[in-house]
């Protein structure tokens, strides 16, 4: 798995992909509502916010965080991994981590939402500290992500010098 995410064709399809899927939020923003659950931390704050959707509205906010906000983190995710991968030569493991700890915590947000919008479990309080731990550990592989970016662009520079 590590040699296929390290390669280009891979890194531009996650690259894409990411893009491709985050105007879906926005697209779909009045159908959930108006506000994801994504962006709230308090369990009770979550409660409030399902309360208050209409059937139609907790249901396409239910679709959207089963479909389109399970594929965001494994775009977003994977390209994070492929990149720390990639450029980090011996430490991109240990780089990657961040990043692959993101897209577990956020499928995990992700799960507590799908079960609380379907009204099949609660466990919304779990937000508390999934979401600033998800926000957290994106922006940090993000931050690698970039670093990452700086080293490809080095060795461009370097290639063309030698």
């Amino acid at each position: 798995m590590n040699a296929f995410l390290k390669r280009t064709p891979v890194i531009w399809g996650l690259f894409i992909a990411q893009l491709l899927i985050f105007p879906g939020f926005a697209l779909f923003s009045d159908t959930v509502g108006g506000r994801y659950l994504d962006t709230v931390t308090a369990g009770d704050a979550c409660r409030t916010l399902i309360a208050g959707l209409t059937e139609a509205q907790r249901n396409a906010h239910f679709w959207v965080t089963v479909l389109l906000d399970t594929a965001y983190p494994l775009a977003y995710g994977g390209f994070f991994v492929a990149m720390a991968l990639r450029f980090f030569g011996r430490f991109g493991r240990l780089a990657a981590i961040p990043a692959l700890a993101t897209i577990i915590i956020d499928l995990t947000e992700n799960t507590v939402q799908a079960l609380a919008l379907s009204g099949a479990a609660d466990a919304l309080d779990a937000k508390s500290w999934l979401t600033p731990l998800k926000f957290g550990m994106f922006f940090l592989a993000a931050a690698i992500a970039i670093i990452a970016l700086v080293i490809a662009i080095a060795h461009i520079f370097r290639k063309r010098k030698a």
